[in-house]
């Protein structure tokens, strides 16, 4: 696999990410430098983690993991937006505490759904005899680094728009679940 080909990878793995850490600083509105650090982390080990766990999977059984990887993020994306969504709307006072997306069950969830693509493509390098460390190690960088700018540019964002950027930010988690399932659904019909 060249360079530029592993980096336009790397960057079409990294935009799930990306948009989720924009939708998770929206909530927050501003961001520690402990939060952007623990979400990009977190999300980029996810993300160089999954080919591997792919491609090893891929030399197992092969093409069992693409039946069903569209589905869990799908229901982990929905799930997280949708409480995203209901707690905007519930809220009464604007300046009422809001769940740290970087922490718990939404940071697990986060991590997981976002890199269940690179999950894929890990089982496709291994058919086609791809050494998985190098690009495992570049994907969870660009990953990782995507999720830190994408924390600061959803910070801006949800504190300059409040409630609607919120709402938004998590219909946009919704809608990057239901960009999963279809593409996976298309790409199976004959």
């Amino acid at each position: 696999m060249s360079p530029i080909t592993l980096l336009l990878v790397a960057l079409g793995l990294a935009m799930d990410a990306f948009a989720a850490a924009i939708a998770a600083s929206i909530v927050l509105r501003t961001v520690s430098g402990r939060q952007v650090f623990r979400l990009a982390f977190h999300l980029g080990l996810f993300q160089a983690l999954m080919p591997v766990v792919g491609w090893t999977v891929g030399k197992c059984v092969g093409t069992v993991i693409a039946a069903w990887d569209h589905w869990l993020a799908f229901a982990l994306l929905t799930a997280v937006g949708g409480k995203a969504v209901y707690e905007a709307l519930s809220r009464t006072d604007p300046r009422a505490p809001r769940d740290d997306p970087t922490r718990g069950f939404t940071l697990v969830a986060l991590s997981i759904a976002t890199s269940l693509d690179a999950l894929a493509v890990g089982a496709s390098l291994a058919f086609l005899g791809v050494d998985i460390w190098i690009p495992s190690v570049v994907i969870g960088l660009v990953a990782c680094a995507l999720t830190a700018l994408g924390m600061l540019a959803g910070s801006r964002l949800g504190a300059r728009l409040g409630q609607r950027v919120e709402i938004a930010g998590g219909l946009v988690l919704v809608g990057i679940g239901v960009k999963i399932v279809v593409e996976h659904t298309l790409a199976t019909m004959p």
